[in-house]
């Protein structure tokens, strides 16, 4: 009889476990909120914000590098990643080319209804960049922005300099454009170098 018993005893009980868990689940399981937290915050999160009363004057954006410095009385402030045209090595030539424009422009207007979360325009084209586009009977382009994620997509965070991914513009994450716009007043310069 009590061989008949011991027969019985699942192999669990005598691996010493008297229930079959699988702790390994358990930890993937309680591991994955905490890691859709942790994308979350950085793909969101402004590094090191800027005081409420900035104000700048002038913007740098460095294309080959996917960076745009802002600067007061010759000091650097902040530093941001961004993404530009999806063809970003030359200068803009053309509406259309998907190209964003190197020289030295303003920030001349801003769009807080704009279909890419906030916009500041930059006041491409300038003379120059009419009379190229003209000696190629081409339009220069236009509407030239800084602007945030596409309405509705603002998820993407900043996973989205992963790929230039503009017309020709210069984006941010949402919450750095928000930041942007504060400091920024219109009539600011803006290089953009290649």
């Amino acid at each position: 009889m009590q061989t008949n018993a011991i027969q019985r005893m699942p192999v669990a009980f005598w691996m010493g476990q008297s229930k079959p868990h699988n702790v390994k689940l358990k930890i993937v399981l309680a591991f994955i909120p905490i890691c859709a937290l942790a994308v979350y915050f950085y793909a969101h999160h402004n590094w090191h914000p800027l005081l409420s009363a900035t104000t700048i004057d002038r913007i740098v954006v460095e294309k080959s590098a996917r960076r745009l410095s802002i600067f007061r009385d010759g000091r650097h402030i902040k530093t941001y990643r961004v993404a530009l045209g999806r063809n970003p090595v030359g200068p803009k030539q053309q509406e259309g080319d998907m190209k964003t424009p190197e020289g030295t422009y303003k920030i001349d207007t801003r769009n807080a209804q704009s279909s890419f979360h906030l916009a500041l325009h930059i006041s491409y084209p300038s003379d120059e960049d009419n009379k190229r586009a003209a000696a190629r009977a081409a339009s220069a382009g236009s509407d030239i922005m800084i602007h945030g994620i596409q309405n509705g997509r603002g998820w993407i965070g900043a996973f989205h300099c992963w790929k230039d991914w503009t017309a020709g513009c210069v984006a941010l994450t949402d919450e750095e454009i928000e930041e942007l716009w504060h400091v920024t007043p219109d009539g600011t310069t803006i290089e953009i170098r290649p």
